[in-house]
């Protein structure tokens, strides 16, 4: 297996420097990353995030690990900016839309998986949703009352920061300080039924005109937004696991509440590396809808965007997405993207020229040292650019041993070529563009042929085979258009 040849380091948010990797459980991985909440189309920095983590949970497949890889969805929806009180941000949208909350949570979950796998996302190991644990959230908030850090007040229940912090440290992630956030925190509306500012809530009583509600031992209500973390994250990787990861703006107070929410119901540190993306900005500016300054996914691929000149393809933009180190800030604009786009034809274009290089009795590249160069910019800390420009001294090898400058055997030629489409396809996740042009064209010719037993069928007034063979196409998403000059059809 790999991963015993290899040493990851990972900068964890917890101790703030590269700790070496060493799993729970050796050989086997458990990544939890938080999911979006879905009450609109998925946001770009959104991608970005779940991007940084869909390259590492590949490359520790690549390693040999087992990996269970748990992201959730947000059904239940939260407050609006994140606070204890206000409006739903799911049920906010429902009315909006005259939908049922279930609707939307569908209309933008399917928005959500559809764009990710434009991107060529791997599926996630587990996709729980919070309205599917609302027991396992009941269960933990009894426990935290249970041992005393947890206390109903009008019909919710919430946690107390100041109770807690008499034996723990809330704040030992973010780096803030209790008392001074008690001290600069006013008094706000609908904050009296708390012992302390700074509690939050495990669960909401929902007013009676609060959409989304369910039955609890506190009355009707909903629970808090950051329980359904703690619970799913605690049921399918343990109580305590490898990796908890998310983007910046979760570190406080999403992650900060989890790690208090575990300690108080097991006593138990619930992660070992946390692990935080940075934002994405647009021109040098914060990405917001309010302002103008933002771009959808979508938009990248069609180019209907004022931001834009053009249309991308989904590996360019992927590819431009991971010339940055997750935990920097990555500016997207035109013009960083068309460069990102000549990089990556290059990239693409050295990789075909690898089947045309003639082998040697020597090799007078050093292969090894460069794959090794490869694994080590992916082991420290998952550095992604630093692995791109490795690979584009991988392309200059096949550049000058196209060209007869350099030689090589048939052994490190073989390395070569593994080492480049391992790192770009499968670490990277760019998708192999000639395999899928071979694959369209398959499918072309299988549904040709249905075609031609339809027509066979019609002629011999076999209708309900004519019938069948066309909805069940129909199903498949395939849809037949029979015309004048015949039938064809539209994938």
């Amino acid at each position: 297996m790999l991963y015993k040849e290899n040493s990851i380091k990972i900068y964890n948010s917890l101790s703030r420097e590269k700790e070496i990797f060493k799993p729970v459980h050796e050989g086997n991985v458990g990544m939890y990353v938080c999911g979006p909440t879905v009450y609109s189309n998925v946001h770009l920095g959104n991608v970005r995030t779940f991007m940084s983590f869909d390259v590492i949970f590949r490359y520790l497949l690549h390693l040999g690990y087992k990996a269970r890889y748990v992201r959730n969805i947000t059904d239940v929806g939260h407050i609006v900016d994140d606070v204890d009180d206000g409006e739903d941000k799911i049920a906010k949208k429902a009315r909006l839309e005259q939908l049922e909350p279930m609707e939307i949570v569908q209309k933008y979950t399917v928005d959500f998986h559809t764009i990710l796998e434009k991107f060529n996302f791997l599926p996630p190991s587990i996709e729980p949703t919070a309205t599917g644990h609302i027991i396992e959230q009941i269960e933990i908030i009894k426990q935290i009352i249970a041992n005393g850090i947890g206390y109903e007040s009008n019909g919710s229940v919430y946690f107390d920061v100041v109770k807690y912090n008499e034996n723990n440290n809330y704040g030992i992630l973010s780096g803030r300080n209790i008392d001074e956030m008690l001290a600069n925190t006013r008094d706000t509306e609908g904050q009296s039924d708390k012992r302390n500012s700074q509690d939050f809530a495990l669960w909401k009583k929902a007013e009676p005109e609060h959409i989304m509600r369910w039955p609890s031992p506190w009355g009707i209500g909903f629970p808090g937004w950051h329980l359904e973390c703690t619970a799913m994250s605690t049921k399918y990787l343990g109580e305590t696991f490898d990796i908890h990861g998310g983007g910046m703006d979760l570190k406080f107070p999403h992650h900060e509440c989890e790690i208090a929410q575990n300690q108080a119901s097991s006593g138990k540190t619930p992660v070992h590396y946390w692990m935080h993306a940075n934002m994405l900005t647009l021109n040098g500016k914060k990405m917001s809808k309010s302002t103008g300054n933002n771009i959808l996914p979508g938009e990248i691929f069609t180019g209907d965007s004022p931001f834009l000149s053009k249309g991308f393809s989904p590996n360019v933009a992927r590819f431009f997405m991971l010339q940055a180190h997750y935990r920097s800030v990555l500016d997207f604009s035109d013009e960083a993207i068309l460069a990102a786009e000549k990089g990556f034809n290059r990239l693409m274009e050295g990789l075909k020229l690898v089947s045309e290089i003639e082998i040697s009795s020597n090799s007078t590249i050093d292969i090894q040292s460069w794959r090794k160069n490869c694994y080590d910019a992916m082991n420290d800390d998952f550095n992604s650019p630093i692995l791109i420009a490795n690979l584009f001294e991988g392309i200059r090898f096949v550049n000058v041993l196209n060209d007869k400058r350099e030689t090589i055997t048939a052994s490190d030629l073989t390395i070569l070529k593994d080492t480049l489409n391992q790192f770009i396809y499968d670490v990277l996740g760019i998708s192999n563009e000639n395999q899928n042009s071979e694959s369209v064209a398959k499918l072309e010719g299988v549904v040709n042929i249905l075609i031609s037993m339809r027509i066979e069928a019609r002629a011999n007034k076999n209708w309900s085979l004519s019938d069948e063979i066309r909805d069940k196409l129909a199903v498949l998403g395939i849809q037949l258009n029979d015309g004048k000059e015949g039938t064809g059809f539209t994938l």
